[in-house]
């Protein structure tokens, strides 16, 4: 086992383990730590804690200290400069003529290196860019091309439930959401219905797929054979999986007869569609 403290670099994202080296840091604490791209700020998502050898990636980078005054002034500097070097990147970008969209400036916290996030729909030649920015800066430039979802995660704003991202408020990592999923659920496959606000298949999809895989495997689909009562046969013309009320048409109705509300406890499969 291994002592270790995790710390968040955003607000939502991945957790990150660090040496805590003795100090003594607490879950929502400010802690300068070494990184590979240098000394960063972030916040300890725990105090410290013990964790198996096999969950370490060596590495252990170290924290080197819980923020003083003088850190909390530098990263609110850092965050005012990051406001000013996205407009100045903004007029850049318009200068060279270059089809991409920038999201986000971010610096790291000894200034040592500016990232900028952009979006574009294909590969950029950004290299006169980089010489643009880096003699306006004086210091290292790092350009980095970002997918929707995660310029939506950066970006924030509010789904169609009128609730704030989740992948801006909570969510830690991307799932992989399918179409199968919107088929399982019975939701309309009009992509205006099932799309986030970036262009892609909505998170919440994979929240509830579980039941639904489950509830789907009990209840007889349409078109399915069902027994119930004293030999009544019949095939089930409506299914509602997440009720399990089912409308089924006897095998000897008359035509224009009214299917028999059921529920899928009332009834045996004999074979299903």
């Amino acid at each position: 086992m291994i002592k270790v403290v995790g710390v968040r670099f955003k607000d939502t994202g991945k957790t990150y383990y660090f040496d805590p080296q003795g100090i003594d840091v607490k879950a929502g604490d400010v802690v300068i730590v070494e990184t590979a791209r240098g000394i960063e700020n972030g916040m300890a998502a725990s105090g410290i804690k013990e964790v198996p050898d096999d969950e370490i990636v060596p590495p252990l980078k170290p924290v080197k200290r819980v923020a003083t005054k003088k850190d909390l002034a530098q990263i609110e500097k850092n965050k005012a400069a990051e406001k000013e070097a996205y407009v100045v990147c903004l007029k850049k970008i318009e200068e060279h003529k270059l089809e991409m969209n920038l999201t986000e400036v971010e610096y790291t916290f000894d200034n040592s290196k500016i990232v900028f996030y952009f979006t574009a729909e294909g590969r950029v030649d950004f290299r006169e860019l980089v010489k643009d920015l880096s003699s306006t800066f004086h210091t290292r430039i790092e350009l980095r091309q970002i997918g929707v979802r995660d310029e939506a995660k950066m970006v924030g704003g509010l789904g169609v439930c009128g609730r704030p991202f989740c992948c801006s408020t909570f969510l830690n990592d991307f799932h992989s959401v399918s179409i199968k999923m919107v088929k399982d659920q019975g939701l309309s496959l009009s992509p205006t219905k099932i799309s986030g606000c970036c262009g892609r298949l909505m998170c919440c999809l994979k929240y509830e797929q579980n039941s639904y895989e489950y509830l789907n495997k009990i209840t007889p689909r349409v078109g399915s054979t069902v027994e119930w009562g004293r030999n009544n046969r019949g095939k089930v013309v409506d299914a509602a999986v997440l009720t399990g009320n089912l409308k089924v048409m006897p095998d000897d109705a008359p035509e224009g007869s009214i299917p028999v509300s059921l529920t899928r406890d009332e009834v045996k499969l004999v074979k299903n569609k």
